[in-house]
């Protein structure tokens, strides 16, 4: 095993120290802004202003392949080092990395040549992947080769999208987005259900964790990544019936899953409720697409934001709420007002899944208030301590 240098560590710059500080900032503050502005431009109120791909191109690009992304690569690139016992990306490498996905966000905004656009954009999930397989294979940690296999398939996703951009094929770019959408979702799956029952465990002060079933962890991961795949081809974009019964079989498994990892005293503790909701939230969209597929619902709509929203960024908001505490040394106690911001990402995701089908104006707006507020809370009160030493005097 690698020792980490403590000197050569504690001389980096605090924001580069870990991969989760510059990306967990970036991340939240770009949330904060990208989707009051999509919601501006929905409205018309940007009429001279066209990002590459124009708006809706560049709404569910970014939101997946920019925000989520983001997020991903600073608790992957900042766990591998606990998980190998490797010294991960710090100091100027992390800083490129973290460039390179700023020159990508700036690239779809500026709306850049494809020229350019393209390899930028590329990049930066290519090197992750990239490194966490070198990391990862260094130790020989087969574990954790899954995430490996994820993010490839996510650049391969990001590719296709960007393939769709270079030849005006919308539906490429739709197959490539929604691809990428459910590989994260894989992710969340993968990740989720190791550390929810140990956050659960430890938070509660429970002397035993909810024993894992593999067979139920790994039917959910294939699922999930096998619902990106069929997105990828473009056979889940229409209404399906088997691909409905799969989104029940998944909605099912979830269900399952969180209802052994449940306790009635995770709701006096909101770094925990906050996480569960947002595996329920997982639950009701999956459940929804798959009335949508068979012809239940009329609308797909919705239930793909409960996902989005509700899911994606709940558990998003929830993960680095908590994670920034740990790895910067303080207890697990979240500042003032951050229960008040898991509650309005959650406001907001009730707006936009089931308001907007009867006030469609209102609850976008609503919805994209909620969003905005929830990520500007976390963004205000964290920064802070993203870009200061831990409070502990150790490095990272």
């Amino acid at each position: 095993m690698q020792v980490i240098d403590r000197r050569k560590a504690l001389s980096i710059p605090p924001i580069w120290r870990l991969a989760f500080r510059p990306f967990f900032l970036a991340g939240s503050v770009y949330a904060l802004f990208a989707v009051p502005l999509w919601i501006l431009a929905w409205g018309g109120l940007i009429p001279d202003w066209q990002p590459a791909g124009g708006w809706l191109a560049w709404h569910r690009h970014e939101m997946v392949f920019g925000f989520a992304t983001a997020i991903i690569a600073g608790f992957l690139l900042t766990a591998v080092q606990t998980w190998t016992g490797q010294p991960s990306l710090s100091g100027k490498p992390l800083a490129v990395i973290a460039l390179i996905w700023l020159a990508g966000r700036l690239g779809w905004l500026l709306n850049l040549p494809l020229v350019v656009l393209i390899p930028l954009d590329l990049l930066f999930l290519v090197a992750l992947a990239v490194q966490m397989a070198r990391l990862l294979l260094a130790v020989r940690q087969t574990r954790n080769y899954p995430i490996v296999v994820v993010l490839s398939l996510l650049a391969a996703a990001d590719a296709l999208t960007l393939a769709g951009l270079a030849n005006a094929q919308d539906a490429w770019q739709r197959q490539g987005s929604m691809a990428g959408l459910w590989l994260v979702g894989a992710l969340m799956t993968l990740i989720g259900g190791r550390v929810i029952p140990f956050f659960t465990q430890r938070g509660l002060g429970h002397v035993q964790q909810v024993k894992a079933w593999p067979w139920l962890d790994w039917s959910l991961l294939v699922g999930t990544a096998l619902i990106g795949v069929l997105h990828a081809f473009g056979w889940a974009l229409q209404p399906q019936a088997l691909i409905g019964v799969l989104f029940l079989a998944l909605a099912a498994g979830h269900l399952l899953r969180q209802a052994r990892w449940y306790d009635t005293g995770i709701w006096s503790v909101p770094l925990l409720w906050s996480l569960h909701l947002a595996m329920f939230w997982l639950v009701v969209a999956c459940a929804g697409l798959g009335l949508w597929h068979l012809g239940v619902l009329q609308l797909s709509s919705p239930w793909l934001h409960a996902f989005t929203v509700g899911s994606l960024a709940g558990l998003i908001l929830a993960m680095i709420a908590r994670v920034t505490l740990g790895h910067t040394g303080r207890p697990l106690q979240p500042p003032a007002g951050m229960a008040a911001g898991f509650m309005l990402l959650n406001l907001g995701t009730v707006a936009r899944v089931f308001l907007t089908q009867t006030w469609p104006l209102h609850g976008m707006w609503l919805a994209a208030a909620c969003w905005a507020l929830a990520f500007g809370i976390y963004a205000w009160q964290y920064a802070p301590m993203l870009c200061q030493t831990r409070v502990d005097g150790h490095p990272g």
